[in-house]
C-alpha cells in the first residue's frame, strides 16, 4: 500500500478562457495522466487519499478545482456553467499538458462531467 501524500500545492492554469485551480501527483509518470473531476460541493481535495496511490501506480494525476469552486473563475454567467464549457475546460487541461487522451475519474456531480466529456476527449474535438 502506498503512502499518502502530503495535498500538493496548486497551479492556475488558464484554460477555455478562465483559470482552474489544478492539483498534481505523480510528474514524472507524464504521459500516463488521470483527471479527477470532484462532485458537488466538493473541491480537489476530496481525491487527497486516492492521489498519492494513483501517482504510486504510475500515473500523473490531475485534480482540478472546476469552475466556481475552490480558486477556480467563478464566471458571472449561469450559462457559463453548461456542461459544454465544463467538458470544454478538461480538453483545455489536457491540451495543455499535452496529452490526446486520458483516464478520467468522477465523482458525484463530477461522473456527469466525465461521462459528457468522454466522447469529446476521445475524437479530439477541440474547439
Amino acid at each position: 500500500m502506498s503512502e499518502p501524500i502530503d495535498f500538493p500545492e496548486p497551479s492556475m492554469i488558464a484554460v477555455n478562457g478562465i483559470e482552474l485551480e489544478v492539483f498534481e501527483a505523480g510528474q514524472e509518470n507524464a504521459g500516463n495522466p488521470v483527471v479527477l473531476c470532484h462532485g458537488w460541493p466538493e473541491l480537489a481535495f476530496s481525491w487527497r487519499h486516492q492521489m498519492g496511490a494513483l501517482a504510486a501506480a504510475g500515473y500523473h494525476v490531475i485534480a482540478p478545482n472546476q469552475r466556481g469552486y475552490g480558486n477556480s473563475s467563478r464566471p458571472a454567467e449561469v450559462s457559463d456553467y453548461d456542461i459544454v464549457h465544463l467538458c470544454d475546460d478538461h480538453v483545455g487541461l489536457l491540451d495543455h499538458f499535452g496529452y490526446e487522451d486520458a483516464a478520467f475519474v468522477g465523482h458525484d456531480w463530477g461522473a456527469n462531467v466525465v461521462w459528457s466529456a468522454a466522447p469529446r476527449v476521445h475524437r479530439g474535438d477541440r474547439r
